[in-house]
């Protein structure tokens, strides 16, 4: 394609959120000839961005003369295949790519590791970053967390990119091949998505490999059963380096007692679970892929035990707030599904509140059942439509109760907790109902549990 760029290539980039945005900058850069249209109102940031770098864009509307007129499209992930434009588009049979598609196309010879899978996504993609900042290296965090992979290599290139990817953005790659592609695990979620048949979204996670070749390396996670069974179906000719946390693993990384070993070449890396900064049994798992990813960057054992052991957790993951009275607070409003919170609910080791809730992406509660009698002593909804809480808990949770904010959470969690009890926000849910997005969620929690 980057032939084509000659010809003033028609590029037309349907949303203007973070990646549109960028995917606009980098084709223009590149000599395209690029339209941003997008059906709400743009950001006044991003706009800003438009009009100064000259790029035609328009808000509230798709002009279809003007999008059916393109060489190539570049739809933003939030976008569905059902939307009207999207179809219109495909009939046309004009090629639809993802911004991660147009960012490998103009990387040049720049390494990239990307980092997929249901939960634990952005925390392992930081780590990663966090060691390869830890060795010097001069790399970007990119993707799904933090900056456009399509802007930074439009504004600011390196030598390496660490990207969080979504199977949304996997779901419109052509070429896209990571040198080191990550796969955490793989539960069901966005299933409204994939035409509610959860092969189509293990299809769209394992597409990170697709275009891999024999010098790549592919990091999973050897105790997901779902992903085990589909790579048995798979003939791949690429390195495969499998994490677990139950079996001793010849060439990956494992845990055996209290000690994870990675060995991939001669060098081998061990040290203590209890040196890593990430707690709980998930991070164990998220610590072993990121530990493997490093190693295959050649980064010296020393600097990876080091950053394990300095990292600090992101913001809205299983984060402390604050303790009051004895009484303690998590902040983890990026759990928006269930998986996500049953593993919340397996590290906590208190009598716990739990405040559950927001937008359902169809929910099946009875994955976390078990925890939640073990370990909660009452259930705080925080959403707009609860119905779907009580009925999965009613009879299995001493106090069931309904909130609608952020502040009547909390106070309503803190008069139900006791001295060493924990109040856990980890909604399972998302945010749409009464958030922007989780990070508002998140924000406002804590500023609650500050004015306690």
């Amino acid at each position: 394609m980057e032939q084509n760029a000659a010809k003033a290539h028609k590029l037309v980039v349907l949303g203007a959120g973070e990646s549109g945005i960028g995917a606009a900058l980098l084709g223009k850069k590149n000599g395209y000839e690029v339209f941003v249209s997008d059906g709400g109102a743009i950001k006044d940031n991003y706009k800003k961005e438009l009009i100064d770098n000259g790029i035609a864009f328009e808000e509230g509307k798709h002009t279809e003369e003007k999008i059916l007129e393109a060489d190539e499209v570049m739809k933003s992930p939030g976008i569905p295949e059902k939307n009207e434009m999207v179809k219109k588009i495909r009939a046309k049979g004009i090629e639809v790519i993802s911004e991660i598609e147009l960012a490998y196309r103009f990387k040049g010879n720049s390494k990239i590791v990307a980092i997929t899978g249901s939960n634990g996504k952005s925390t392992t993609t930081s780590l990663i970053y966090h060691i390869c900042k830890t060795a010097d290296l001069d790399c970007a965090l990119v993707g799904n967390i933090g900056y456009s992979f399509a802007k930074q290599v439009a504004e600011d290139p390196k030598q390496l990119y660490v990207a969080e990817i979504s199977s949304f953005q996997l779901d419109d790659i052509v070429d896209f091949r990571p040198d080191i592609a990550v796969l955490l695990n793989i539960t069901e979620d966005h299933l409204d998505r994939y035409d509610y048949k959860f092969e189509n979204y293990i299809d769209s996670k394992f597409r990170i490999i697709e275009n891999q070749r024999p010098g790549d390396y592919f990091i999973y996670n050897a105790d997901d059963e779902v992903i085990e069974q589909k790579l048995q179906t798979l003939h791949l000719n690429i390195n495969l380096l499998p994490f677990s946390m139950k079996q001793e693993i010849k060439k990956g990384a494992y845990i055996k007692g209290d000690q994870m070993m990675i060995r991939i070449q001669e060098e081998r890396v061990s040290m203590s679970i209890y040196d890593f900064a990430l707690k709980g049994k998930h991070n164990q798992s998220n610590t072993m892929a990121a530990g493997i990813a490093a190693s295959t960057l050649d980064i010296r054992k020393e600097k990876i035990r080091d950053a394990i052991t300095n990292f600090e957790a992101l913001e809205h993951r299983m984060e402390h707030v604050a303790t009051v009275r004895g009484v303690e607070f998590i902040n983890d409003s990026k759990a928006t599904n269930v998986n996500s919170t049953w593993y919340a609910l397996e590290s906590m080791n208190k009598p716990t509140i739990l405040i559950l809730g927001g937008v359902d992406k169809g929910n099946d509660y009875s994955l976390i059942e078990d925890l939640v009698v073990e370990k909660v002593k009452a259930i705080v909804c925080m959403g707009l439509d609860n119905e779907k809480i009580h009925e999965a808990f009613k009879g299995k949770v001493p106090v069931i109760v309904d909130t609608a904010s952020a502040k009547d959470a909390v106070t309503k969690s803190f008069e139900l907790a006791a001295k060493g009890d924990v109040v856990l926000l980890s909604p399972a849910c998302a945010s749409f109902d009464l958030f922007k997005n989780y990070a508002e969620r998140g924000t406002q929690f804590k500023n609650a549990v500050k004015d306690l």
